[in-house]
């Protein structure tokens, strides 16, 4: 089997078997392709079969001025997961990554917006066309609910239950959560429908947010309206949709949730993912520890 095939195959394997999502292959894929154009560039003997630990370190030595540890440790993960498929369907004996040492990561600390930012933010967007309806809408809902920004992009109406007061998200892997919404994101979203334009056509009928166009808003339309609103706000932080995603969960956590029920609205898999927001505010906790320790 050649480079292109295998490429196929795990492609393949990934939708139909691991069922991951299309921005989850689309890495895979990606990373897996970039070091087999470099395998074949730069050591021509080292077949898919054959390829070595030493052929992968050199690559990720080759790529490390321009890479971040971070960026590194995803791609071995990637080359991890191809040459873990090659061995389930016979093609190899091993694999080469269990014998490369990972990049060690520090605490990943993700960037928040204090609650004050966060209201700037949402002020600075104006309301007097249904654009503007639409992305208040969506930030307050990036912010209310806790979703990715490809959740957002992918929100059906009939998933969004104003009355009930909850939406269906479907996440990652088409796993399926129930998040609240509530207050200004449920008044934002009613106002955005009351406004919403014509889709381009009646198989969009029931996707919530519309580029100018009648067709689906893009994940990078979306990045660059909170880019601007951001700007205009005079929040200078470099922040992204996930930014509202990292703030909704500290704030909870800050003001008192439980962490188990912020890693159901989040989606996380393991909860050792939600405890990141337990640091953000160490001093929060830090008060809370010492004031009901038995020797404070």
């Amino acid at each position: 089997m050649n480079a292109a095939e295998a490429i196929k195959e795990y492609s393949y394997y990934l939708r139909m078997e691991r069922n991951n999502s299309p921005n989850t292959v689309a890495g895979y894929v990606g990373d897996v392709s970039d070091f087999l154009d470099w395998l074949a560039a730069s050591a021509p003997k080292a077949g898919l079969s054959d390829c070595s630990a030493t052929d992968i370190e050199a690559y990720l030595q080759a790529r490390s001025e321009v890479l971040s540890k971070r960026s590194q440790a995803r791609i071995l993960s990637s080359l991890s997961s191809f040459f873990g498929w090659m061995i389930l369907e016979g093609l190899r004996a091993d694999n080469p990554c269990e014998l490369v040492d990972r990049p060690k990561l520090g605490r990943y600390l993700p960037e928040v917006l204090s609650v004050e930012e966060v209201s700037a933010i949402m002020d600075s967007v104006p309301l007097k066309s249904w654009q503007g309806l639409r992305d208040r809408a969506i930030l307050e809902i990036l912010y209310g609910c806790g979703l990715r920004v490809s959740e957002v992009c992918g929100l059906l109406i009939s998933h969004v239950y104003l009355k009930e007061g909850f939406v269906r998200v479907v996440g990652k892997g088409d796993k399926e959560r129930l998040v609240p919404i509530g207050g200004v994101a449920a008044e934002c979203f009613a106002s955005y429908l009351e406004a919403r334009p014509e889709p381009a056509s009646r198989a969009l009928d029931d996707l919530a947010f519309l580029n100018r166009f009648g067709e689906p808003l893009s994940r990078v339309s979306v990045f660059k309206m909170v880019k601007k609103q951001a700007l205009l706000a005079g929040v200078t932080k470099e922040i992204s949709p996930h930014t509202f995603r990292h703030s909704f969960a500290t704030h909870l956590i800050e003001n008192g949730a439980d962490l188990r029920s912020v890693q159901e609205m989040l989606g996380h898999e393991s909860i050792l993912t939600t405890e990141i927001y337990t640091h953000i505010d160490s001093a929060t906790w830090q008060a809370e520890v010492l004031k009901h320790h038995p020797r404070k």
